[in-house]
């Protein structure tokens, strides 16, 4: 049996869910290691993925002060003595982290139990605990360019559902674009929305603004102020959202990494506006990659303002040889992803754990 911990955030158990589907369809059973705390229950609570799930009662330790991060590190080595006795009692061979907070008490687990441990570094920037379980992983797995150099590091493919390659198509013009606003919403980008909602409808583009259930009441109601809500696809949040995303020509979006390899892998152009606080400030240096090759643009939320959409706009309406940039940019996008990321990923484990 082979062990899977890490999650906290959708990014992180994005990968978990993606490596979980590849190594089932292998026919090997898993053993799940999450937290209590972040959203790792509501992804695999009840999963058919894993033949048992464990959550811990543990928290985030980064971006605390110093009497919650004391408690938060207790509460890890708490729970690294519960993790060490699942890995045991389930004879786990090899331990697979993604990362977050709900990665610490398996991660040190399967180091102490001398565990075969291989980590997935999601972001461009390395993680503060993948940073720490480093020197102790037989395998470094990242999909970003720019991520530390290390002997142990592996470039594969991000692993991505197979419905975002499914969806995907070449833009060839803009006739509407996507606001992301995340599941929980993104208020600066809600903003930004509104800002640019009647010019752009004015210009006859479609807008499709995914707002999070938490402030959707108050971003419908200014829509219906303005009067134009009834134009506007709004909604909270769509477990179908790669529906969406196919309907698009444009995207305004966080930088989270599953997030920027996503509309990669659905050939998306994209205006990143990385989140500022992010660890590290990890989202700008995820969209960075794609910036830097012509990909995509980025903005930074505090010099947000509707001129960069337009500027944005104009940029892929610039005519390129047998057609717009737009074309040229969702093409590349194309070029630039791989749809068995998991599977190489899986191959890599496999060849070392199995005699």
């Amino acid at each position: 049996m082979l062990a899977i911990t890490g999650g906290g955030t959708g990014g992180h158990l994005c990968i978990v869910r993606s490596l979980a589907q590849e190594l089932q369809n292998r026919g090997l059973d898993l053993l799940y290691i999450g937290s209590t705390s972040g959203q790792d229950k509501a992804w695999f609570e009840n999963s058919p993925l894993f033949k048992q799930c464990f959550f811990l009662n543990t928290t985030g330790v980064v971006n605390k002060g110093f009497f919650k991060k004391i408690h938060a590190l207790y509460k890890q080595l708490r729970c690294t003595q519960t993790a060490r006795g699942l890995l045991k009692k389930h004879h786990i061979k090899a331990l697979i982290s993604v990362g977050g907070f709900s990665a610490g008490p398996g991660s040190f687990a399967g180091i102490l139990s001398k565990i075969p441990l291989y980590i997935h570094e999601q972001n461009a920037v390395q993680g503060a605990l993948n940073k720490l379980i480093a020197p102790y992983a037989k395998c470094i797995f990242s999909s970003f360019k720019g991520t530390e150099e290390n002997p142990k590091r592996i470039y594969t493919p991000y692993p991505i559902q197979n419905s975002f390659f499914e969806s995907a198509r070449i833009r060839t013009q803009v006739q509407s674009i996507l606001f992301l606003g995340g599941s929980q919403g993104a208020r600066a980008i809600n903003e930004f929305a509104i800002l640019c909602a009647r010019k752009l409808l004015k210009r006859g583009l479609k807008v499709i603004h995914q707002c999070g259930k938490l402030d959707y009441e108050r971003v419908a109601s200014v829509y219906q102020g303005l009067g134009i809500l009834e134009q506007v696809d709004l909604f909270a949040f769509d477990l179908q959202l790669v529906e969406k995303m196919r309907q698009a020509d444009i995207c305004v979006s966080r930088a989270g990494a599953s997030s920027v390899w996503e509309l990669c892998a659905n050939n998306l152009p994209t205006l990143f506006v990385p989140y500022p606080f992010a660890a590290k400030n990890h989202q700008y240096y995820n969209a960075l990659e794609f910036a830097n090759e012509g990909l995509a643009q980025i903005v930074e939320q505090s010099h947000l303002h509707p001129d960069h959409l337009f500027h944005f706009i104009e940029w892929l309406e610039t005519p390129k040889q047998g057609g717009l940039e737009i074309a040229k940019v969702s093409q590349s996008l194309r070029q630039k992803v791989s749809s068995d990321g998991a599977r190489q990923i899986v191959d890599r484990i496999l060849e070392q754990i199995q005699p």
